[in-house]
């Protein structure tokens, strides 16, 4: 298959074409030429949109599906194609499903269930045996089978002494650690941010401790053992100070901020609305500035939209009885494009493959073709008709966003919206 992509401003700043206007040749999935005014040829597909712009394939860290064994929430299948037609195309799978991804058929299973989609699947094992936290799961052979980190979703691991054993263990095979950090003690019953809000709505508040305590344990945990440690989803200004600092000590440490935590407060809970009950909690303006100024400058590694589909009855319950979680694939781009600079945001979604040890695509001649094909300026409202999920528990419901995705281009498939 030949397409030629007409007018692209190209939005890498690894590519030689960095903020150029210009115009791709693709041959058979590969980038055969790129120039100012490429002649028509015969039998090519013409991709052409309104203020086109171009990147790297964008990739997230933390999606969630459902399938297998909570496919009333999301598919496989469809999940792929929502992420495709919000721009990515590749994301790392969660193992919360059930069973849980806590081995190696797990891993083939859902590897051979995305075969043959624009959007990759790369599996993330679980830690521990079905992510309850007492035995450590089959890492080596869910490394041999695609597994690309090993993290319990959502889940701190109390037990430190496996934690180091992880960390240790993982060193044979150059293998990344995931581990959420919440202490679960002191959030106890707690459902949303401690502070004024909480305090205003009677709700039982998370202190920014308990996220704070467990991220700094296992920072002294990397400090002992070495290796590879990956602390998702950060949400307070503390946690990205001890992140911060660690770097400077030299370890190797790599984090991510979640949309929703860089755009939206606790101020957003006023109406009780169970959209916006996440974890870690939605937390202050000033942690929200600080996690900016994380990303600003370089703390952050990247940006997720942690994409958590649930069911809608367990999201239609008061608010402490009511599941975490919100979706985010289609939101993410135009809800970051009114918090950050174009470059910045382009950066973020796409710097988690290096994190993750996966082939980056720089835009140049003789390259892969793996482009996420957007406009930056569009302004809108995001509606239930930009939903594309099965589920719909979007905290960014009758948001202004700005920018728009037209599609991708990866594996030779060009998927437009």
């Amino acid at each position: 298959m030949k397409i030629i992509i007409r007018s692209a401003k190209i939005i890498d700043s690894k590519s030689p074409f960095h903020n150029q206007t210009v115009d791709l040749l693709i041959a058979d999935g590969l980038i055969e030429k790129i120039g100012t005014s490429i002649l028509d040829i015969d039998d090519t597909t013409e991709v052409k949109f309104d203020n086109l712009h171009l990147s790297q394939g964008w990739f997230d860290s933390s999606v969630s599906f459902g399938e297998p064994g909570y496919e009333d929430r999301e598919t496989i299948a469809n999940g792929l194609n929502v992420a495709a037609k919000s721009g990515f195309t590749a994301i790392a799978l969660q193992p919360n499903s059930f069973p849980v991804i806590d081995n190696q058929s797990q891993v083939n299973f859902v590897k051979n269930k995305a075969n043959g989609f624009a959007t990759e699947l790369f599996p993330i094992g679980a830690l521990t045996k079905a992510s309850e936290g007492k035995d450590m799961a089959e890492l080596f052979d869910m490394k041999k089978s695609g597994a690309i980190a090993f993290g319990d979703y959502n889940k701190s691991l109390d037990n430190a002494n496996l934690l180091k054993i992880a960390l240790q263990y993982v060193q044979d095979f150059d293998g990344l650690v995931i581990a959420y950090s919440q202490d679960a003690n002191i959030k106890g019953n707690g459902v949303a941010n401690e502070g004024i809000v909480s305090t205003r709505l009677g709700l039982k508040g998370i202190p920014n401790l308990a996220e704070e305590l467990q991220i700094a344990r296992n920072l002294f945990l990397l400090e002992y053992t070495g290796g590879k440690l990956h602390i998702p989803t950060i949400s307070t200004a503390k946690s990205v100070q001890l992140i911060r600092e660690a770097k400077a000590k030299g370890l190797n440490i790599t984090c991510s901020a979640s949309v929703h935590h860089l755009v939206l407060t606790d101020e957003k809970l006023d109406g009780f609305d169970t959209r916006f009950k996440v974890t870690p909690p939605l937390r202050t303006e000033l942690d929200r500035q600080a996690l900016l100024n994380g990303i600003a400058d370089g703390t952050i590694d990247l940006i997720t939209s942690d994409h958590n589909p649930i069911d809608i009855e367990f999201k239609k319950m008061e608010f402490d009885t009511a599941k975490n979680g919100t979706i985010g694939l289609e939101s993410s781009f135009g809800a970051l494009l009114t918090v950050l600079p174009l470059e910045t945001v382009i950066s973020k979604l796409t710097s988690g493959r290096e994190v993750f040890g996966l082939e980056s695509n720089t835009i140049k001649e003789g390259g892969k073709a793996n482009f996420t094909f957007f406009t930056p300026e569009r302004k809108s409202t995001f509606t239930k008709e930009n939903i594309l999920s099965k589920s719909k528990n979007s905290a960014f419901l009758g948001t202004e966003i700005t920018g728009s995705v037209y599609g991708i281009l990866n594996q030779n498939q060009l998927i437009t919206k």
